[in-house]
């Protein structure tokens, strides 16, 4: 299939198309350039929900239940599970869809997982990429769910419109993960798996969290959500939360904000990526030259590095 013609296909809402397009987006297809310049002018009108928390609090069993109550008010939803790659394969987990198979035969919600396949930038150059398909797509709602709480994993779930953090009672790691950094993208807490013993000392820790930030009157301050995911419990308070949260991201000019900063990281990762595509990794290339005069010691690392933009014309 030609390029046009997949944005076209793509454009009119064919799931075919669609996927084809996203695995282009993880194999770094050159194809890419052409076909975000035909998406272009159709984004910016999903909304972008992104799920993070360490393994075991039931990321994907709340994605599922928000897929529902995303459903049961009348929205197209589109799930992105952000996977590691395997080692051997280089394919996605498969578990997340396998979770969600209640929805497969729904017209109104498309499920994929992403992979890193080997492409220099990793998967935060690779997911922004897969959110604008998905939002040239059509859907109203796109929820990122990624697969832990590393850095990568973080910085993909706080490019989000509204981020969710996902703590469970009983897991010490939980909110020890929060306070190492996920508290800083986290606009919306929900403590999943309510009903065990601790949940009200996690709800407690999380607003003790929440309270030692010094925040203006007009600042977001981030709610805790008490639920039960695989019983739907809590599910539509949630979705209540990211409603606000979204509606004061609207009235305080936030969103555009958040967008634009999105944008201008996609932006920095392209123009990342290009350069080191031009360094080249050959024993003729740029990089390799400078690497063996600093490693002699007649050049400098920060010489050396001017000369290669020099070169680069950079």
């Amino acid at each position: 299939m030609d390029t046009p013609r997949l944005v076209e296909k793509l454009l009119r809402g064919d799931r075919r198309a669609l996927a084809r397009a996203i695995t282009l987006v993880e194999n770094g297809s050159p194809e890419l350039r052409e076909i975000m310049a035909g998406l272009a002018p159709h984004t910016g009108r999903a909304r972008v929900v992104g799920f993070t928390g360490p393994p075991g609090v039931g990321k994907s069993t709340t994605t599922n239940a928000a897929v529902r109550a995303a459903r049961a008010r009348g929205l197209s939803v589109a799930v992105l599970a952000v996977d590691p790659s395997s080692p051997f394969t280089g394919g996605a987990l498969l578990g997340d869809r396998v979770r969600m198979q209640e929805h497969a035969t729904d017209p109104g919600v498309f499920i994929r997982s992403m992979a890193n396949r080997g492409h220099l930038g990793g998967l935060s150059w690779a997911a922004p990429h897969a959110l604008r398909v998905l939002d040239a797509a059509g859907f109203d709602v796109v929820l990122v769910e990624t697969v832990g709480v590393g850095q990568a994993e973080v910085e993909i779930a706080g490019r989000a419109d509204t981020t969710v953090v996902l703590c469970a009672p009983g897991m010490g790691d939980s909110v020890q993960a929060a306070k190492a950094g996920v508290l800083e993208v986290a606009d919306v807490f929900a403590v999943n798996k309510a009903d065990r013993d601790g949940a009200k000392a996690t709800l407690r820790e999380l607003r003790q969290m929440i309270a030692m930030k010094d925040r203006s009157d007009e600042e977001w301050k981030p709610p805790v959500v008490m639920m039960v995911a695989v019983r739907d419990e809590g599910v539509d308070e949630l979705w209540d939360r990211l409603d606000a949260h979204f509606a004061h991201l609207e009235s305080t000019g936030g969103l555009a904000e958040r967008r634009r900063l999105r944008a201008r990281e996609e932006v920095q990762a392209i123009v990342l990526d290009l350069l080191r595509s031009r360094i080249g990794v050959g024993d003729d290339g740029a990089l390799e030259s400078a690497a063996r005069e600093v490693a002699e010691g007649t050049r400098d690392p920060y010489a050396a590095a001017d000369l290669v933009l020099k070169e680069l014309g950079a």
